[in-house]
């Protein structure tokens, strides 16, 4: 038996790398029966067939998953927004943020098409909410050197919504990559559709980024959600002003005497972020226990 990680899944075929080789699997029955479904970036072991191909039989304990996108293992979730076309609404990155901290995952924020549209402001929003952020263009080559150093020696998944140009920014930062990029539909303002699978890529900075299909907010609506207790904590800026409210489970939401409020009254914490929390907190609350896919242990 031999172990390795998923570097990609494709028509029921998952593609193992040994460090040596990569081997085309398939997935044993017992997995389907358990229902847990192999996902990019786990660390598996597998039977090596006469035919070349191979069985996966264990799937190793995970650090963390994540749905949309499907992946495992993920230190670092690159989220690319864009300023230009199309426009990215704040909401969509506050959400998948969350999603990620609740997941004991690292967020980068990265701004892309800055040559088009600076995207200053979307960069002071999340570098004051304490957020590694760079304002990149995937087309001039402005901000890649940086965004190569943050992401060195990381499992890094890159998401976001349709059109930002998550694979331009992929072939920008590895010469030779020529990932299928599209063009961005006028009439829709987002993205056609390019990147059709999960595959994690290795690059010569020491990173393994994961491109992933583009979301849209209809996507970003079946996302998991912290349950509404613990979303505060999904929002880093907020800790300095968790435990100092008048009420103890004080919602955060428009409470007398509550410490996050004033620290956005006060400018502490961007508006912006908040109201994102608010929609988050509603949805959240609407949500039954019983519906969670976490739900159960």
């Amino acid at each position: 038996m031999s172990e390795g990680m998923i570097v990609k899944a494709l028509s029921g075929f998952y593609y193992v790398d040994d460090g040596r080789s990569v081997t085309a699997c398939r997935a044993r029955g017992k997995h389907r029966h358990a229902r847990i479904s192999p996902l990019v970036g786990d660390r598996v072991r597998f039977s090596p067939l006469e035919n070349g191909s191979g069985a996966l039989d264990e799937i190793l304990p995970r650090k963390n998953e994540f749905y949309r996108p499907a992946v495992a293992n993920i230190d670092l979730l690159v989220v690319v927004a864009s300023q230009a076309v199309p426009v990215t609404d704040p909401f969509l990155i506050d959400r998948v943020a969350a999603i990620a901290q609740s997941r004991g995952c690292e967020t980068l924020i990265c701004v892309n098409k800055c040559d088009l549209e600076p995207g200053e402001a979307l960069e002071q929003i999340y570098r004051q909410a304490g957020f590694p952020t760079v304002r990149v263009s995937a087309e001039t080559g402005e901000g890649i050197a940086e965004l190569r150093r943050l992401l060195a020696g990381k499992v890094c998944a890159f998401t976001g919504n349709s059109g930002v140009g998550k694979s331009s920014i992929l072939n920008a930062l590895e010469t030779g990559f020529n990932l299928a990029t599209g063009e961005v539909s006028d009439k829709l303002g987002r993205g056609r559709h390019t990147t059709r699978h999960v595959e994690l890529f290795r690059l010569s900075c020491g990173a393994l980024a994961v491109d992933t299909p583009g979301f849209s907010s209809f996507d970003v609506d079946k996302m998991e959600l912290a349950r509404k207790e613990e979303l505060q904590f999904s929002f880093q800026e907020f800790a300095p002003y968790l435990g100092g409210c008048q009420f103890q489970d004080c919602a955060h939401v428009k409470e007398k005497g509550c410490a996050v409020l004033s620290a956005v009254k006060a400018g502490e914490i961007p508006a912006t972020r908040h109201q994102s929390y608010i929609r988050l907190y509603e949805q959240a609350k609407a949500i039954p226990d019983w519906e969670r896919k976490d739900s159960t242990p």
